[in-house]
């Protein structure tokens, strides 16, 4: 008897207690809306940012409970739109298809090196010194930042200059933000026209560094009919809201700088 009353007692508040762990999880349960995790599984997952939220989850936690457009996720493209208009009983969006574009034509036959560069081969630590090996500073430093963080494959070094493959391309931006010049942009693929150079110096200094660099001279300007070109910080900038991708200024461009994608 003397063990008996002890195990009884100890059984009847093991069932008391589970069912009052039963009644708490019921009571205190928190709700989960399942088109959350549809809304997740309907993401790439590739956590790029480029939507304006930290990552996949995030946006997709807006999309279902802040009403957050369905067509943010440029990795997903139409297809993730399309499946989180569907959770969400709303009607598909448009999703504009984008792709990543290094604004530089300095290879190794349009500039030269001031120095060899012996020390960690990427272009964050060689712009650490006399803003890069280059003699255009504004320029590709060609290390491959960008192609190691692209999840795509899309970016090789050809010639010492990064070339984004556009059909491979998601247009997911974490190339942009890699490189510490600023020369990557992403931008809608129905653009076919750009200018190929980023560099802030005086034409006649980038005559002499680049054979591909802007001078800012300003004639894609005066020959562009629908006012679309400007020059601005001494190279020259297309209003996309204007062009219409007639290629006039291409034609134009004495250093050939423009470019026809």
């Amino acid at each position: 008897m003397e063990y008996i009353i002890p195990i009884a007692l100890f059984a009847v508040l093991g069932v008391i207690a589970g069912v009052l762990l039963t009644a708490a999880s019921k009571a205190f349960a928190v709700k989960t809306d399942e088109r959350l995790e549809a809304a997740q599984e309907a993401l790439p997952q590739v956590n790029c940012g480029a939507c304006g939220y930290s990552g996949c989850n995030d946006y997709a936690d807006a999309v279902v409970n802040k009403d957050a457009p369905c067509n943010m996720c440029k990795p997903g493209g139409a297809e993730s739109a399309a499946k989180l208009a569907e959770i969400m009983g709303k009607t598909a969006e448009e999703v504009v298809p984008e792709t990543a574009f290094v604004r530089c034509k300095g290879d190794c036959n349009a500039t030269t090196h001031k120095y060899d560069f012996d020390g960690i081969q990427s272009c964050a630590a060689c712009n650490r010194f006399y803003n890069g090996s280059k003699t255009c500073t504004s320029g590709c430093l060609g290390y491959g930042d960008c192609v190691r963080v692209c999840p795509q494959n899309a970016i090789s070094i050809v010639n010492r200059i990064a070339v984004v493959d556009s059909s491979k391309c998601i247009g997911c931006g974490l190339c942009v933000k890699e490189c510490p010049n600023s020369l990557i942009v992403v931008r809608p693929k129905k653009q076919k026209i750009e200018v190929a150079c980023s560099s802030a110096d005086l034409g006649k200094i980038t005559r002499k560094i680049c054979s591909g660099g802007c001078i800012g001279c300003g004639i894609c300007a005066k020959k562009c009919p629908n006012g679309a070109i400007s020059v601005k910080n001494n190279h020259a900038v297309i209003d996309y809201k204007l062009c219409v991708g007639c290629g006039t200024c291409r034609d134009a461009c004495p250093m050939k700088a423009i470019v026809e994608l």
